[in-house]
């Protein structure tokens, strides 16, 4: 293909080019990618002290860089971050030498009780405050730097106070902290509850961006629902390009959970992102 390829990056500086999210169902075909840069592994699957899973240590012995993704911190919680679960991630960075780690700006807990899912918050000035207590209290422990997630919501709270570029600005600026940009949760929240997903890429500190999700989904119910398990549609594909003519990110992963395809039909994902985004392909 041609036109601008990925910044190059020496190792260990952080992710770049077009990686995939690495799950177990599907390690054979991520290890058969020849021009794969980076996958990333959910944090809350890999045991620190043990061995690494199956096919993550070979990816670690070719260069690939191996990012943790954490999805139970519960980083927007009122109570304080559960130290356990911290050392936990930090113990995930180490053992994968990876260059950061990522999370959600979400809560996941509250009372003591497990909710199973990525909940919103408020976008109120007491929300921002809690996440800011909660991620310094998680950037002291970690030996990397730590990128945060927007997530995607069917709903905007009632007491809202700041609008979604705001909210993250304000968080990202008073922690430091790097962005994880999901184009399909841009796209998803812009669909389920108004606005122009351009017009927040406009707002949003991308130079902050360590990388970026994309993913696929499905319109359920009068409802599009950010799945992982659809293919990606066209219009997140047109967001990549939107995004990248705004500000190149240095890495971009592709999202899948299930209801894996073909592998014909997951390279072409994987092209078709790389396509839009401008970078060499990796299959």
């Amino acid at each position: 293909m041609t036109g601008p390829t990925a910044p190059p990056a020496p190792p260990g500086t952080g992710p770049y080019g077009v990686g995939i999210g690495w799950r177990p169902e599907i390690a054979g075909f991520v290890a058969g990618l020849p021009g794969l840069r980076f996958v990333e592994v959910v944090a809350e699957t890999v045991a620190p002290a043990g061995a690494l899973p199956d096919g993550l240590a070979d990816l670690r012995g070719r260069g690939v860089t191996v990012v943790p993704h954490g999805v139970k911190l519960s980083l927007g919680g009122a109570e304080p971050v559960d130290p356990a679960r911290v050392a936990h991630l930090a113990g995930v960075a180490t053992a994968l030498d990876a260059p950061l780690v990522s999370e959600h700006i979400a809560f996941v807990r509250a009372g003591g009780v497990e909710a199973g899912h990525l909940l919103p918050l408020p976008r109120s000035r007491e929300a921002v405050a809690a996440v800011v207590a909660n991620v310094r209290r998680t950037q002291a422990e970690l030996p990397v730097p730590l990128a945060l997630e927007p997530i995607a919501a069917l709903f905007d709270w009632p007491d809202d106070e700041l609008d979604e570029a705001d909210f993250l600005t304000e968080i990202l600026d008073a922690t430091g902290a790097l962005l994880l940009l999901d184009v399909a949760n841009v796209h998803a929240n812009a669909r389920n509850r108004g606005g122009d997903p351009l017009a927040l890429l406009d707002r949003l500190p991308l130079e902050r961006v360590a990388y970026v999700h994309v993913a696929g989904g499905a319109e359920r119910a009068g409802f599009y629902h950010d799945t992982h398990t659809d293919p990606v549609p066209a219009e997140v594909l047109d967001l990549v390009g939107a995004l990248c003519a705004r500000h190149r990110p240095p890495a971009l992963l592709l999202e899948r959970d299930g209801h894996y395809p073909p592998a014909a039909e997951l390279r072409g994902e994987l092209d078709a992102l790389a396509t839009a985004a401008g970078y060499p392909v990796v299959t």
